[in-house]
């Protein structure tokens, strides 16, 4: 399924390619970035993008990580999946937080992310005074044991 996602392009993402598949089985479509900035260790940047998008109401967009940034120099996301919403309207940035050792320059025009289109499940809540038992009951965090 493809759904038409709306772009305008911002002054500062001029000649920058919008996001797009870099295979036919790719899931995510690479994001680049429209500034050069570096990334101290520890340190967190919403790398700009060069533009805003309209998403179709009853979908998202999500943000993630590339693998190789996060494997090679440990960039990644930290709220992953990041989530833009449909009535957001202004620029989409990708916050990136820099987890190796060194310095991490990024470059204009140097992939920074991947965003995933995603449908949204609405739900409401209902206040019961009890809910069933299950065999999980009250365990979390590890309580399924780790083999």
């Amino acid at each position: 399924m493809t759904i038409a996602i709306r772009l305008n392009r911002l002054p500062h993402g001029e000649g920058l390619p919008l996001p797009a598949y870099a295979t036919p089985g790719a899931a995510g479509m690479d994001v680049v970035s429209a500034e050069d900035v570096t990334i101290e260790p520890g340190e967190r940047h919403p790398v700009a993008t060069g533009f805003r998008v309209a998403i179709p109401e009853g979908y998202e967009i999500q943000v993630r990580p590339r693998s190789g940034l996060a494997f090679k120099h440990g960039i990644t996301v930290p709220n992953t999946p990041g989530t833009i919403d449909s009535d957001y309207r202004g620029e989409l940035k990708v916050l990136l937080i820099n987890h190796g050792p060194d310095p991490f320059e990024v470059k204009r025009g140097e992939r920074v992310a991947q965003l995933v289109p995603a449908a949204v499940t609405l739900a409401s809540f209902e206040e019961v005074d009890a809910l069933d038992d299950t065999d999980r009951g009250h365990g979390g965090f590890g309580s399924t044991g780790t083999k």
